[in-house]
């Protein structure tokens, strides 16, 4: 995986983040969401590096990147701060503008990111997500039902976390990443094993750390921004036709309208969450497509 693709660690203002970078071109940060790390990328991380200068990082709190002791409030896990942790990344190497894609979390740090950062982030990829602010405001008894995760992990006390670490990182990763219909069949044998080797009291830290500042100090961020705030830069937005997202919200195009400002394309990919893996063609010819042009 990654080859020809360096590896190296960065200390941010606010944690040590592992990434892959490499290839020629303009700058591209792709970021992943839970429970997995930089790898998902992997299919088509050299195929994006013929165009571009691909940096492929894990989030703090997953992945070989640190999890920080999270504060009182969990801010320090609020994607503004793991976005803060790629703006540097990117400047270590020399970008003070580029463009960004995510999936799951990782999309959800991209959309602050574009928030926070206008000067910043060229153009942004928003992969297999609603915006944070529109799930919290529209749950519906399927939305909980299948985002069991969300309400779980946001538990205080400790209790997500003692019960996390009690199950076999395998067994949990196979149930997690396993969709019904899909199993692990589009998971490579040399991903899953770095999903399950990563999957340690560490990242099980940061990982409940994420969800508790989601459902606390980003959703008063959301709250505010909202209808204020917008994506300035052109977004893409696609979305697993078969997924719990494409399932609960339908043409997610229009949820995003929005919130962004700027030029916005997109559309649903025959596969499950886990699009980049899931359908990795797909989801090349779209980053190329938009990203290139």
């Amino acid at each position: 995986m990654f080859e020809g693709f360096e590896t190296r660690d960065l200390d941010t203002s606010g944690a040590r983040i592992r990434f892959v970078h490499g290839g020629d071109g303009p700058p591209l940060l792709l970021l992943h969401g839970n429970p997995q790390t930089h790898v998902i990328w992997h299919k088509i991380a050299n195929q994006l590096a013929e165009r571009f200068h691909v940096v492929a990082a894990d989030l703090r709190g997953y992945g070989d990147s640190s999890a920080p002791e999270p504060d009182e409030n969990c801010i320090n896990y609020s994607f503004r701060a793991m976005a803060q942790d790629q703006v540097e990344v990117m400047a270590a190497l020399g970008y003070t503008q580029f463009a960004a894609a995510g999936h799951d979390r990782g999309a959800r740090t991209v959309h602050r990111m574009a928030m926070d950062n206008p000067e910043t982030v060229t153009k942004a990829a928003f992969v297999d997500i609603a915006p944070s602010y529109h799930v919290w405001t529209h749950t519906t008894r399927e939305w909980t039902t299948g985002s069991w995760h969300w309400s779980f992990m946001a538990q205080g006390g400790g209790l997500p976390e003692r019960m996390l670490s009690s199950l076999p990182a395998e067994w949990f990763m196979e149930y997690k990443i396993g969709k019904a219909g899909i199993g692990l069949k589009p998971f490579t044998d040399e991903a899953f094993a770095e999903y399950v080797r990563c999957f340690d009291e560490d990242t099980i830290r940061g990982s409940c750390a994420d969800y508790r500042a989601c459902a606390t100090c980003d959703f008063e961020m959301d709250k505010a921004d909202f209808g204020e705030v917008l994506v300035q830069c052109p977004a893409l937005v696609i979305w697993g036709a078969q997924s719990h997202t494409g399932r609960n919200y339908g043409d997610l195009l229009d949820v995003w309208r929005p919130y962004c400002a700027g030029p916005l394309d997109g559309g649903a990919v025959e596969s499950g969450h886990y699009v980049a893996e899931h359908a990795p063609e797909a989801t090349l010819d779209w980053f190329l497509r938009f990203f290139a042009a």
